[in-house]
C-alpha cells in the first residue's frame, strides 16, 4: 500500500501557484552544486617523481611533506585532489576536546577529560574509524580562518564568546594543502610553521585559551614563476618536487585524450579507473601498517651520512627526511629493510631541499673573517713573549739571602747622588 502524503503538501500539490513551483522543482534535479568526482590519481600520465613523493608522504607523516614546483597546467593541484580516493582509515578522537588513549599513557588519568576517564575505564573506545581527510587553505583565508577565534555568529546572537577550531586544527591528522604557497600572507605562514614545527598550537582571545593538534602533512604547491618562497617555510617541506610538463609527443598526446575524456564522460573515466584506485588505496593502508616495523640495512645509514657530509649541508633535517622517505619507500615496495637502493631513489627529492649556495658563501666568508681574527690575536701573543706578559723596564730581582739588588736595566749607584746610595 502506497503511503499518503500529508495534508499540507497534498495542498501544495494539488493546488495553487506553489504546486506550479513544486513540479518544477521536482523536475529539474540540478542544484548547481559541482561534482565531487576527482581525476584519478593513477591516471596522470607520467610525473613519476610527483606521484612517488605524494604516496610516500601519505605513508609516512614524519617525512615533513612535499613542496610541488613547476608551471601551470602540470597536474600538481590534480594530483594532490587525486590523493583522496588513496588515503587510509585513521583513529581520529570521539571526544569534543580531543582526547585519546596516548594521553592516557603519558599523562594518566588527568590527561584525559571525566567522560574519557569514564568510557576507558569501562573498556569503551574514546576513538572511532575515519578516513584521512584533504583540507585546502584558501589563499584569502584569515588568520582567525586558520588557527581559530571567536565565533562571531554566537557572539552576535547569544551574546557569549567562543572559541571556534581553525583550519590548521581540523587537519590534524590529515593532509593540509595550500596552492600558491609562495602568495601566502607572511602571518598565516608564521603560524603555520609553529604549528607543523610543534604538532599542538595555543590560541589565545582575551581571558580564553584552547590548545589544538596540528599533527599534519604538508602539502604546497607554486610557481616559480609569481614569486619565491619564504626559506622559513620552505624549510617545512621534507621533499621537493620540480615538476615539468611531458616532453615526449606521444604522453602529451595521452594528456590531452584522457583530459578530453574525463571532460566528457567523468562517470565512465572515473569508473575505468575504480579497480586500481582501491587496489593502490589498499596498498597505502598496508604500507603504514608495516612502517613501524622497517628497519635499515647494513650500513646504508652511514652512507647516506656520507652523501651528507660530500654534500656540505648543514641540516639535520637532511638525513631525517632522507632516511625517513627511504623507510617509506621500502614499507610502500612490501620490504622490511632500507637498501642503498631505497636511499638513492629517494635522495634527490630529499636532498636538493636542503643544498643552498647563500649558506656556503655565508659560512665560506665567515670563515675567512675567523681567519683573520686568530691571525691578529696569534701576531699580538708573540710579541708579548712567551709568558704572555710584557716585561718590566726596571724591577728589583730577589736574591737567595732574602736581599734585592738592581737589575741590569737599573740605574748603577755611582751615577746618583751620595745621598740616595746606601751600603751593606
Amino acid at each position: 500500500m502506497a503511503k499518503r502524503r500529508s495534508q499540507l503538501l497534498e495542498i501544495l500539490y494539488s493546488k495553487g501557484p506553489a504546486a506550479a513551483i513544486l513540479q518544477s522543482a521536482a523536475k529539474d534535479r540540478d542544484r548547481g552544486l559541482a561534482s565531487n568526482l576527482r581525476y584519478p590519481f593513477l591516471a596522470i600520465v607520467g610525473q613519476s617523481e610527483m606521484k612517488i613523493a605524494l604516496i610516500l608522504a601519505l605513508i609516512n607523516r614524519a617525512i615533513g611533506g612535499v613542496l610541488l614546483v613547476g608551471a601551470r597546467g602540470t597536474a600538481k593541484t590534480t594530483a594532490v585532489r587525486g590523493l583522496v580516493d588513496l588515503m587510509p582509515v585513521i583513529e581520529r578522537s570521539t571526544c569534543e576536546y580531543g582526547c585519546e588513549p596516548e594521553d592516557l599513557y603519558r599523562y594518566g588519568m588527568d590527561g584525559v577529560c571525566s567522560d574519557c576517564a569514564r568510557k576507558l575505564g569501562m573498556g569503551d573506545p574514546i576513538t572511532s574509524p575515519e578516513l584521512m581527510r584533504l583540507v585546502e587553505l584558501p589563499l584569502n583565508s584569515r588568520l582567525e580562518d586558520v588557527v581559530g577565534g571567536i565565533n562571531e555568529r554566537v557572539a552576535l546572537e547569544q551574546q557569549r564568546v567562543l572559541l571556534e577550531r581553525g583550519i590548521l586544527s581540523q587537519a590534524d591528522q590529515n593532509l593540509l594543502y595550500i596552492d600558491e604557497v609562495n602568495l601566502l600572507d607572511d602571518m598565516i605562514i608564521d603560524a603555520i610553521l609553529d604549528a607543523a614545527a610543534q604538532g599542538q598550537y595555543t590560541v589565545r582571545r582575551g581571558p580564553l585559551a584552547a590548545t589544538y593538534r596540528s599533527r599534519l602533512t604538508l602539502v604546497g604547491s607554486m610557481n616559480p614563476e609569481e614569486g619565491n618562497l619564504r626559506p622559513q617555510i620552505q624549510d617545512r617541506f621534507g621533499l621537493r618536487v620540480l615538476v615539468r610538463g611531458a616532453s615526449d609527443p606521444a604522453e602529451r598526446l595521452e594528456i590531452y585524450h584522457r583530459a578530453k575524456v574525463y571532460k566528457d564522460k567523468p562517470y565512465k573515466f572515473v569508473l575505468d579507473w575504480a579497480a586500481e584506485t582501491d587496489a593502490a588505496a589498499f596498498e597505502v593502508a598496508e604500507a603504514r601498517k608495516r612502517l613501524p616495523r622497517v628497519v635499515f640495512g647494513q650500513g646504508v645509514e652511514a652512507e647516506g651520512l656520507r652523501w651528507i657530509e660530500q654534500l656540505k649541508i648543514d641540516s639535520h633535517r637532511a638525513e631525517m627526511t632522507l632516511f625517513e622517505a627511504a623507510r617509506a619507500l621500502a614499507a610502500a615496495d612490501d620490504r622490511l629493510e632500507v637498501t642503498q637502493d631505497d636511499l638513492r631513489m629517494v635522495a634527490p627529492l630529499a636532498l636538493r631541499q636542503r643544498q643552498t649556495d647563500f649558506a656556503t658563501k655565508y659560512f665560506a666568508a665567515q670563515q675567512e673573517e675567523d681567519a683573520k681574527i686568530l691571525e691578529v690575536v696569534a701576531g699580538g701573543k708573540k710579541k708579548r713573549g712567551s709568558s704572555g706578559r710584557p716585561k718590566p723596564a726596571a724591577k728589583a730581582e730577589s736574591s737567595r739571602n732574602g736581599q734585592s739588588r738592581q737589575s741590569e736595566s737599573a740605574p748603577k749607584p755611582a751615577d746618583l747622588p751620595k745621598a740616595e746610595v746606601t751600603g751593606d
